[in-house]
């Protein structure tokens, strides 16, 4: 006995109508499930809170099915919203470089740090031992900038206000945007004022010395990230993916 969900497309008499999932199940709601199958034991002290569900799914093959990416999201919390109405959810894209080999399924579970597809993954060589002197290397996977062969003594939030401008790449990005993702969860008082992400800027600026032109201010906005000839960008198999949903 199982429960199945099934994606309705839009009728071609309806320009407007949204997929939907329904829930089909063969056995009355009354009817308590068994758990099947050995139970798999939990390292002590954890208790779930919750799962991700992996869908490999790029965008050219939903088109051709005739929907889209943000359609499936929306049908899924639609569905997770009759069966289980307190549940939290929390969507995100995966990214790969173009021409990317591999199920999608697997690329999609090793953008977003599947633990176990992580794990297989073999070590890609260290970028310190091929790069050549003068460039700056931000290595993504391994939240690290290396500037002429040496590790740039970056703050934990140094570090996270660079990546989300570098995987915005060429996108102006406001002060008010950086507070709310960088500083998210905290409260009023917690959160810094707009105007501490200049010195936040300022700081990373000086650390990342003559390539400090990469984090360009944009006047009366806010900043962003331009690509640089002497500059790589390391993104590896653990990149996280600007939200989508």
């Amino acid at each position: 006995m199982s429960n199945t969900a099934l994606l309705d497309r839009p009728t071609a008499t309806s320009t407007t109508a949204r997929p939907t999932l329904r829930l089909v199940t063969d056995r009355p709601a009354e009817t308590p499930v068994a758990p099947s199958g050995p139970q798999r034991s939990l390292p002590a002290g954890t208790t779930p809170r919750g799962f991700a569900l992996y869908v490999g799914f790029d965008e050219a093959k939903a088109a051709a099915s005739g929907v889209s990416l943000g359609a499936i999201v929306d049908a899924l919390r639609r569905t997770l919203a009759d069966v289980a109405p307190g549940a939290e959810t929390y969507a995100t894209v995966a990214l790969a470089p173009v021409g990317a080999g591999g199920r999608d399924v697997d690329v999609v579970r090793r953008a977003l740090q599947e633990p176990s597809a992580v794990a297989r993954t073999k070590s890609e060589p260290d970028p310190e031992e091929t790069a050549s002197a003068g460039r700056v290397t931000v290595d993504i996977s391994r939240k690290r900038v290396v500037i002429d062969g040496e590790s740039a003594a970056l703050t934990f939030k140094e570090f996270e206000l660079l990546q989300y401008l570098v995987l915005r790449e060429g996108r102006t990005i406001d002060r008010g945007e950086l507070v709310s993702s960088l500083w998210q969860g905290s409260t009023e008082k917690d959160a810094p004022g707009e105007r501490t992400i200049d010195v936040h800027v300022r700081r990373l600026r000086a650390k990342l010395g003559r390539y400090e032109d990469i984090v360009r201010t944009v006047r009366g906005v806010g900043y962003r990230f331009d690509r640089h000839a002497d500059v790589v960008i390391r993104y590896g198999h653990g990149t996280p993916s600007p939200d989508r949903f």
